[in-house]
């Protein structure tokens, strides 16, 4: 049994926090720097330009990425030969973004009620996503995800029949209505099968996965190289204005479903793809 103390996670997850909104992965500046050297067009490759232009500045000067600094998604693995001591984890963790907001000087944009819409202050409560794994290790991602690119995002129950062609029109229906509102170029992250909320969990932490990083499983992969090949001939381009890149990936997850179902989650992010993983 291993024995890892609550501040642990709070001080990662405050440090995290503040990283992944001024840096975006490696694999996601190379991504946007092939864009720039692929976009046909002579104003969707200015916009991809002034992007990376963007992430230079925000890194050296340590201003956010975006002025939208998320809402806190964190999926934490945490194996089984592992206790924590010194606090409950979940308050380890509300406390650990609390922190990161306030000392990275991030926005807080969390409401507290859906309705009466009262701002928390605090950019909390983040949500958890928890995960029991083989182990004594812990392996944190924290994915600030903003609201524009959130709110484009589609859920579709679909019929067995409607089988693989199915998928792909609702998918290529969730980025036609997302258009340039998304902040293209974007990650398009796929969850299939599961059921109504397992299947959008999957294209959320498909987000996570490396836009140079395709499906292990062979039928997948070719789904993935054929709807970024048909949303790159879509023509919405950078930022909307037009252009070649109008996505860097399409990142597809699966899990068994039932006999009569087919859900599908369209999860859409930003050119601002944040998020980082640490291990404990």
């Amino acid at each position: 049994m291993r024995i890892i103390e609550s501040k642990e996670v709070t001080n990662n997850i405050k440090e995290m926090c503040i990283e992944a909104n001024h840096f975006l992965p490696s694999d996601m500046e190379e991504g946007l720097a092939e864009a720039f050297k692929s976009e046909q067009s002579i104003l969707g490759k200015e916009v991809l330009g002034q992007l990376l232009d963007n992430l230079r500045i925000a890194g050296e000067d340590m201003i956010p990425i975006c002025q939208d600094t998320g809402m806190a998604v964190i999926f934490i693995e945490v194996g089984q030969e592992v206790r924590f001591e010194g606090g409950y984890i979940e308050e380890a963790i509300q406390s650990g973004v609390r922190q990161g907001y306030a000392e990275g000087y991030l926005r807080a944009s969390v409401v507290a009620d859906p309705l009466l819409r009262a701002n928390t202050g605090d950019n909390t409560p983040a949500i958890i996503h928890y995960s029991v794994v083989p182990g004594e290790k812990v392996n944190i991602t924290v994915l600030p995800k903003g609201f524009g690119s959130e709110n484009m995002s589609r859920l579709f129950m679909l019929k067995p029949s409607d089988g693989r062609d199915g998928i792909i029109k609702a998918i290529l229906t969730a980025v036609k209505e997302a258009g340039a509102n998304a902040c293209p170029p974007m990650t398009v992250g796929v969850g299939i099968g599961g059921n109504f909320e397992k299947c959008a969990i999957l294209a959320k932490k498909a987000l996570t996965r490396p836009i140079n990083q395709y499906s292990g499983i062979s039928h997948i992969r070719e789904m993935e190289e054929e709807l970024l090949g048909r949303i790159n001939l879509s023509g919405v381009g950078p930022a909307g204005f037009g252009g070649s890149v109008t996505a860097l990936a399409v990142n597809i997850e699966t899990f068994p479903t039932h006999i009569a179902g087919l859900p599908v989650a369209v999860n859409i992010c930003c050119h601002a793809n944040r998020h980082c993983t640490r291990t404990i």
